[in-house]
């Protein structure tokens, strides 16, 4: 073989070398020729003819978009500033390569405007408390408008929703007095409850013979236990009414007197 053999052969080599790509696992590739679609390269090594065909590898992997915090106006004119974390996929490369200049650009541009208008939809209550809910039509929004896209949004999550100082003040006072309304509303229960109890507890003290009689003993005794208290009470007209009954009422309450020291 001559030179000019060996040159050729050397020129073949290089050109078969400088066309293998490789395609990993998580990637694929579109193909073109002579500038035009051809398909797509599943993973393993292709051979790409130089100049007559061309080979764009695209990441199918899940991909997180970080959306920048933006400035938003709630529906009751709160000016609010939210930021999202954004999950999506490739389902289709051809799509993804051929229907949008860059699909990383797009889809968080797209996400920062769906994110506002979301936000202008709903009131500052809905925004604070329904924030899955609002996640949740996000998501379903930036889905369908990216699906030409070859494109599939799995999740759309709303890390952190800043208010204004003001308006935190105002939030905080509101809680607040929701709080004391409630150990007011807790306390006046528990009143009610108590008031109950005495009144039946003073019915049944008073359908029983000698029962006040004996709450009162009761009560001196704990009281008078402690020898630096000084004890004052009214003696109810009942035991007075059994004093003037005679000397066998006044025996019946000595013993009781007796029986409760």
């Amino acid at each position: 073989m001559d030179v000019l053999g060996f040159f050729i052969l050397f020129i073949v080599l290089i050109v078969i070398l400088r066309g293998i790509v490789q395609i990993n696992e998580y990637e694929r590739g579109i193909k073109f020729r002579f500038g035009k679609y051809a398909n797509i390269l599943k993973p393993g090594w292709k051979i790409i003819l130089p100049i007559i065909e061309s080979c764009k590898k695209v990441d199918i992997r899940t991909k997180v978009v970080d959306v920048p915090e933006q400035d938003a106006i709630t529906k009751d004119n709160v000016s609010v500033r939210i930021n999202a974390v954004i999950y999506y996929k490739i389902f289709d490369a051809a799509k993804a390569v051929l229907e949008v200049e860059n699909f990383y650009y797009a889809v968080s541009q797209l996400a920062q405007t769906t994110m506002r208008n979301a936000v202008g939809s709903v009131s500052l209550d809905e925004l604070l408390g329904e924030r899955e809910k609002l996640s949740d039509s996000i998501c379903k929004i930036i889905d369908d408008a990216t699906d030409p896209w070859g494109i599939k949004v799995e999740n759309v999550e709303l890390k952190d929703i800043t208010l204004p100082e003001d308006m935190k003040r105002v939030i905080a006072k509101v809680a607040e007095a929701e709080r004391e309304k409630q150990a007011v509303i807790t306390k006046a229960k528990g009143e009610t409850e108590a008031a109950k109890n005495l009144a039946e507890a003073a019915k049944t003290m008073a359908s029983t013979p000698g029962a006040l009689h004996l709450r009162t003993l009761s009560t001196i005794n704990d009281v008078s236990s402690d020898q630096s208290n000084t004890l004052i009470f009214c003696v109810p007209i009942e035991m007075i009414e059994s004093f003037k009954a005679g000397n066998g009422n006044v025996e019946t309450i000595k013993k009781l007197i007796e029986k409760e020291k």
